[in-house]
């Protein structure tokens, strides 16, 4: 399977505290992937290709994100920006050829819960000990799943 992220630039006492509450509640992706925002999710590997077209075929300058909401989905947690979504969301209407019909939400996903309360109430704690999370958005990268772990095929700067 293919994926497209975005990876962001964060301070390092951001970088920090999203990685530590990836691998408190999410540990399983905590160890596969840092901090990062999925544009392309699950591609079959026919598609490499064309996603390196379309990465390269990219004009996008780099921008800055604000997260400033913490958001819970049944039993995922997810950090959600406000600013730079609309970016993010371009880039991702780029490189997917056919749109689901979910609307597409950017967020870096920080945990899953056993429970929806055990997820709400992770989600109040966080909001109010780390938010705002400032950032940039500079790179894309291309990766491919091999087993348990993930290869960056290529990367983009923006």
């Amino acid at each position: 399977m293919l994926y497209v992220v975005a990876w962001p630039l964060l301070s390092e006492a951001d970088d920090t505290a999203l990685r530590r509450l990836r691998a408190q509640y999410h540990p399983r992706e905590a160890d596969l992937i840092g901090p990062h925002f999925t544009l392309v999710f699950g591609a079959p590997v026919e598609r490499e290709a064309t996603l390196r077209e379309a990465l390269a075929a990219i004009g996008r300058r780099p921008f800055w994100f604000l997260i400033d909401r913490i958001e819970r989905n049944d039993l995922y947690l997810y950090a959600e920006p406000s600013d730079g979504a609309a970016e993010l969301t371009d880039l991702y209407e780029s490189l997917n050829l056919t749109l689901g019909s979910e609307p597409f939400q950017p967020h870096i996903t920080l945990g899953r819960f056993s429970t929806a309360i055990e997820a709400e109430q992770v989600a109040r704690i966080v909001g109010r000990q780390n938010l705002p999370i400032h950032g940039r958005i500079e790179e894309l990268a291309l990766l491919k799943r091999e087993g348990d772990r993930l290869a960056a095929l290529t990367t983009v700067r923006l």
